[in-house]
């Protein structure tokens, strides 16, 4: 069965909860918001594909948490499969937070 928009959507909705439940061991804020996840992609055949980085190409959690994003993401109800790219292209910096992860972290006055 092929997804529609809405429901391309809805499950794309989904997906960014899960994620926004990974946190980086070294900042308390979500991947998410921090700016990790470049890009997430959604077939209408409900197969995902997610772009993403580390703060630092030798974070402590390199290993573990594109593992933990991969399962998160995995385990969001529709989801048929998940492909994880990890990239460091363009490197993650402190530009790339939201607003709400900025006023978090004490950036934003």
């Amino acid at each position: 069965m092929k997804l529609n928009d809405e429901q391309i959507a809805n499950l794309g909705d989904n997906i960014i909860k899960a994620l926004k439940t990974v946190y980086d061991p070294e900042i308390p804020v979500d991947i998410y918001e921090l700016g990790l996840i470049y890009d997430i992609q959604i077939s209408d055949e409900a197969e995902v594909k997610v772009v993403m980085t580390l703060t630092t190409p030798n974070c402590p959690v390199a290993e573990s948490m594109p593992a933990e994003v991969k399962e998160k993401v995995a385990g969001v109800e529709g989801v048929k499969s998940v492909d994880l790219e990890l990239t460091f292209e363009p490197a993650w910096h402190k530009d790339m937070m939201s607003e709400e992860a900025k006023f978090e972290l004490g950036i934003l006055f």
